[in-house]
């Protein structure tokens, strides 16, 4: 997955680029988070889910605004103001948590959605819906990686730092769910421009 690096670098350029013209709000959101990267959009979800302390997958305006800060988006008041009210659908005063992940995830066609629903069903070996470590063991093989060979780091921690890719850049627990696989790989899906070329690399580095 050498290319990821890359991909994240030339993202996070891109991103920053086009933030100095934008005027949407909720696509100056997603640009804020896309600059630091393929995990950018998820580590923003996260925030909010730690935040969300009643587990009602619902945030209010209060709590949005502190979410935001903590993650340290700087946005204008009213832009702030004017993301939530799109956020907030049916105007209750709440963003549901996973609407609010969904718009913000940069929009993709369904032959990737496809491509990378078939690459987290390979990796998820025992069909419980997220990946760990043990379901890496016959898919992923840590004995190629250099650290492994070079005797810096063990097999279990080389599929744990696999793993880091896609978990959250804040709470990292191991498991991997479908959903931050999606997050992960919409970071990485902004940056090509083609289905076509996302789905060889896709196929490539899967083997699907």
């Amino acid at each position: 997955m050498a290319g990821t690096a890359r991909h994240d670098r030339e993202m996070a350029m891109h991103a920053k680029k086009k933030l100095q013209q934008c005027t949407d709000p909720i696509e100056k959101l997603r640009l804020q988070c896309l600059s630091r990267g393929s995990a950018g959009i998820k580590g923003l979800g996260r925030v909010f889910r730690i935040m969300d302390d009643d587990r009602s997958r619902t945030l209010d305006f209060k709590e949005f605004v502190k979410g935001l800060n903590d993650y340290g988006v700087l946005l204008e008041k009213e832009d702030v103001e004017a993301a939530f009210k799109r956020f907030d659908k049916d105007a209750n005063g709440m963003i549901d948590y996973d609407e609010f992940l969904v718009t913000l995830r940069p929009p993709m066609s369904n032959a990737r959605k496809e491509i990378i629903t078939q690459a987290f069903r390979k990796l998820d070996k025992t069909g419980d819906g997220v990946i760990t470590i043990e379901d890496l063991r016959g898919v992923y093989n840590a004995k190629h990686h250099p650290k492994y060979q070079n005797g810096e780091m063990t097999e279990e921690q080389v599929f744990r730092m696999f793993l880091d890719n896609f978990d959250s850049p804040y709470d990292k627990d191991g498991i991997v769910t479908m959903e931050e696989f999606l997050n992960y790989y919409a970071g990485v899906s902004a940056s090509i421009d083609t289905d076509v070329y996302f789905i060889i690399m896709m196929r490539n580095a899967w083997k699907l």
